[in-house]
């Protein structure tokens, strides 16, 4: 089961689980659209296909809040939201040494390898711009708690511009060579954006799982 944070005739906000496609892929497990899909059905006795429209994506091994679009006039406006960048996604990232700042901005151009699905550092003429700013919110055991704001949304952007930086996400097998087994450091905590109907802004949050290294540090959002 999805938890669910919220739920009205337009909106479905849930926290995605860690490690599960937001949509069916080659692997063939379970993924979040088709599960809430037929949460929906179930829920509401509907007969034959059930809508419900993905507007932004998470990576499979990332968990954290979600939000999902009812109808298409929903998806519509909150894809425009995404488009316009009125929709803040917020992050939470334990990272694998000490970071010297306590607060900043990263600007980067990012290319992609398709084949073998990772992104790299590149120059303006073959990548794509990506920036965020972060905060550091604890240090211990030389790893470094933040929380980041997304500006752009690259494929694989947070872990490859810490990387990059030599300040890689805790667990990352893909871009942290020195990466111990585990669930990669990495959490969308926040996503703040205007109710596609009633338009006031609305923020939902969720705590990442009491496990390492989260547990390292006492978190409050």
């Amino acid at each position: 089961m999805i938890p669910v944070l919220y739920e009205d005739n337009h909106l479905l906000v849930v926290e995605k689980p860690v490690n599960m496609p937001v949509q069916a892929d080659t692997s063939e497990d379970a993924d979040v659209l088709s599960a809430l899909k037929q949460y929906l059905k179930d829920r509401y006795s509907k007969p034959g296909n059930v809508y419900l429209g993905l507007v932004h994506r998470l990576d499979r091994p990332v968990g954290g809040v979600m939000v999902f679009a009812r109808t298409s006039k929903a998806a519509s406006r909150l894809s425009e939201s995404v488009r316009n960048r009125q929709m803040e996604k917020e992050y939470l990232a334990v990272l694998d040494g000490v970071c010297k700042t306590e607060e900043g901005r990263l600007e980067d151009w990012l290319g992609k390898n398709t084949r073998e699905n990772t992104a790299y550092v590149t120059d303006r003429e073959h990548g794509k711009y990506a920036a965020l700013s972060y905060r550091v919110l604890a240090v211990r055991d030389h790893k470094t708690l933040v929380r980041i704001r997304l500006e752009t949304g690259r494929p694989h952007q947070i872990r490859i511009q810490f990387a990059s930086r030599g300040l890689p996400l805790v667990h990352d097998q893909r871009y942290n060579k020195n990466a111990s087994k585990g669930q990669i450091a990495l959490y969308a905590c926040r996503l703040t954006f205007p109710h596609p109907v009633k338009k006031e802004e609305v923020s939902f949050s969720h705590l990442p799982p009491a496990k390492y290294p989260w547990n390292l540090f006492d978190i409050e959002l």
